[in-house]
């Protein structure tokens, strides 16, 4: 039996995603680690099928919200796809030892715009919480690829 109040959800979520650095190490808030998730991300729709809307990269995680199109490559699939070529340039890039990630990442499915600009305005406020920045704007890791929209 299907819910009707979940079925625009069914044909484009939109989650909410976070992934930490192994050991919490402080290795992403930088040029280096921006320029390889972002060409990784710009790839993403056309290659995997999923769109990636807003993110910031705090120095020991990342928050990504994402859409994923109807032939979308899936979500557990994805998230390890994308790990996995940013953990083999960012390892030789910092000179780390791998793990590069965390092997769990969180997700959470938005339910409402409501929930994505709640969700957003939590996230951007992060470096300002972390006492990294006095507003959220002065924060450089952070961007959008694509505008996702309920």
């Amino acid at each position: 039996m299907r819910l009707p109040h979940l079925t625009p959800f069914a044909r484009t979520p939109i989650y909410f995603f976070t992934a930490c650095a192994a050991e919490r190490r402080s290795v992403l808030n930088n040029h280096v680690a921006l320029d390889c998730l972002t060409e990784i991300w710009e790839k993403s729709a056309l290659l995997d099928g999923w769109f990636i809307g807003r993110f910031v990269l705090m120095p020991d995680h990342v928050h990504i919200f994402a859409s994923p199109s109807a032939d979308a490559k899936g979500r557990s699939a994805w998230i390890k796809l994308w790990k996995s070529v940013s953990a083999r340039r960012l390892t030789k890039e910092f000179n780390v030892t791998p793990p590069f990630w965390q092997g769990d990442t969180f997700d959470h499915i938005l339910r409402s715009a409501e929930s994505y600009t709640q969700k957003w305005d939590y996230v951007r406020n992060n470096p300002v919480r972390a006492g990294l920045v006095g507003e959220p704007e002065e924060w450089p890791w952070r961007g959008e690829i694509h505008s996702l929209a309920f």
